[in-house]
C-alpha cells in the first residue's frame, strides 16, 4: 500500500455498509468495533487473547498515556505496538475528551487548555501542536485532530465556540502532523444537536481532505433520539469513500442505528468496565453473576457463544471467582463480553452482505439492547 490507510467498501445496504480498513499494521474489516485500551492495555486480558475475541483493532488514551508514562517512554520502548503487545492496527484519540471530562481545568482558550493532571496535580499544558507531537511519538496508525468536547446540556453559545475552536484546532493538528506518511489523521465534527453547527463543521473538515472522520459528542446526555436525530443528518454530510467513526457510543442498540446511518467504526469501555463488575452481555439481556440465583448455576454466561470463558467455566464458578476475589472472575466476564461485541460486529457484517441488515435490526434481541437493559454506564 502507499497510503498510510485505504479504505475499500465491500458490501451495501441502503446507507449501511461493509468496507476494509488497510493500515501499516494489518487491515480490519467494518463496521467494527474498538477494544479500549485506556493506559495501554485492556484491563485484565492478555493480547493473545482480545485477539481471539476477534477484535481487530484496539484503542489507547492520549491524555492518559502522555501524563505516565509519558509519550517518549513509550517511543524509547518501541512505540505503542511494542508497547501494548498489540502488533494490529491501533487508533489514539485526541486526549480532548478526558481533559475535559477528567482532569482540573485550570484555563481553555483558542490556543489550548492548561489543567491539573489526575495523577500528581503538576500543571500541564495541552494545544493542538502537542497533542500531535504525543500520537506522532506514541505511534498509532489512526489518530484523531484535538478538540473541544462540550458537556451535556451546554447551551448553544458553548457549542458554538466549540465548533470554532475545534475548526482552528484541526488546522492546527494538520500543519504539525508529523508523520503523515504512517500516520492517519480523522477530524471531529462537533455541534450537539443544531444542525447547522454539525452542517458547518463538517464541510470545513470536509474541506481539509483529511483520511477519515468521526463525529463526537454523541455520548454526552443528548439521548437515543436525540443521538438518532445527528447521526441521520451528519452522516450524510461525510465522505462516502472514507471511514466515519462514531466516538464513545457503544450499546448495541446505538451500534445497530448508528451502522444503519452510515458509520464505520466504534469504542466504548462497556465490555470490559461491565465485566470487572460481573455484568455479562447476552442476547437476552445482562446478567449480573454476583447474584445468588447463579451460585449452583452450571451453565455458561450465554450458550451457544464460543468464548474461552463459557467454554469453559459455569456461572457458578464465575460467580465464586467476584466473592472470592480472584482475578479470573473479571478477566473471564471481559473476555466474554469483548467477545459478545465482536460476534456482534461480525454478525452485522455478515447481515448487510446477505442484504437483511434491516430485519437484523428489527429481530435480532442484541438490537434492542441499551442502557436500561445493561446497568452500566456509557465511557469514552
Amino acid at each position: 500500500m502507499t497510503a498510510a490507510l485505504e479504505f475499500e467498501i465491500l458490501g451495501r445496504e441502503g446507507r449501511a455498509r461493509v468496507g476494509r480498513v488497510r493500515t501499516r499494521h494489518g487491515e480490519f474489516l467494518t463496521p467494527a468495533f474498538m477494544a479500549v485500551g485506556t493506559q495501554g492495555s485492556i484491563k485484565g486480558v492478555l493480547p493473545d487473547h482480545v485477539k481471539a475475541t476477534g477484535t481487530q483493532i484496539v484503542l489507547a488514551n492520549t491524555y492518559h498515556l502522555m501524563i505516565r508514562p509519558g509519550a517518549g517512554v513509550v517511543a524509547e520502548l518501541g512505540d505503542l505496538h511494542r508497547f501494548m503487545g498489540w502488533g494490529g492496527p491501533i487508533l489514539t484519540d485526541s486526549g480532548g475528551f478526558q481533559v475535559f471530562s477528567l482532569a482540573d481545568l485550570n484555563q481553555i482558550t483558542d490556543e489550548g487548555v492548561v489543567f491539573k493532571s489526575h495523577v500528581d496535580g503538576a500543571v500541564v499544558k495541552l494545544t493542538p501542536r502537542v497533542s500531535m507531537e504525543v500520537q506522532n511519538q506514541l505511534g498509532a496508525d489512526i489518530i484523531m485532530a484535538f478538540d473541544e468536547c462540550p458537556p451535556g446540556g451546554a447551551p448553544r453559545e458553548y457549542h458554538e465556540q466549540a465548533v470554532e475552536r475545534t475548526l482552528r484546532w484541526a488546522k492546527e493538528c494538520v500543519a504539525a502532523h508529523g508523520r503523515a506518511n504512517d500516520q492517519s489523521l480523522f477530524g471531529i465534527v462537533q455541534g450537539g444537536v443544531h444542525e447547522d453547527l454539525r452542517a458547518r463543521c463538517a464541510a470545513e473538515l470536509v474541506g481539509m481532505d483529511l483520511p477519515g472522520y468521526a463525529i463526537g459528542g454523541c455520548a454526552v446526555g443528548e439521548g437515543f433520539e436525540g443521538m438518532k436525530r445527528v447521526l441521520e443528518f451528519t452522516g450524510g454530510l461525510l465522505p462516502d469513500r472514507k471511514p466515519r467513526y462514531l466516538m464513545g457510543v457503544g450499546y448495541p442498540r446505538d451500534i445497530v442505528e448508528a451502522v444503519a446511518k452510515g458509520l464505520d467504526l466504534f469504542d466504548c469501555v462497556l465490555p470490559t468496565r461491565n465485566g470487572r463488575n460481573a455484568y455479562a452481555f447476552t442476547a437476552g439481556g445482562a446478567l449480573r453473576l454476583r447474584n445468588s440465583r447463579f451460585q449452583r448455576d452450571g451453565g455458561a454466561i450465554e450458550e451457544g457463544c464460543d468464548c474461552y470463558a463459557c467454554r469453559n467455566f459455569s456461572r457458578g464458578a464465575i460467580r465464586h471467582f467476584f466473592f472470592a476475589g480472584e482475578m479470573l472472575g473479571p478477566v473471564l466476564v471481559s473476555v466474554h463480553n469483548m467477545r459478545f461485541y465482536q460476534r456482534l460486529m461480525s454478525d452485522i457484517r455478515g447481515s448487510i452482505g446477505a442484504g437483511r441488515f434491516e430485519e437484523f435490526g428489527r429481530e435480532d434481541p442484541r438490537s434492542r439492547l441499551g442502557p436500561s437493559g445493561e446497568g452500566a454506564e456509557k465511557g469514552q
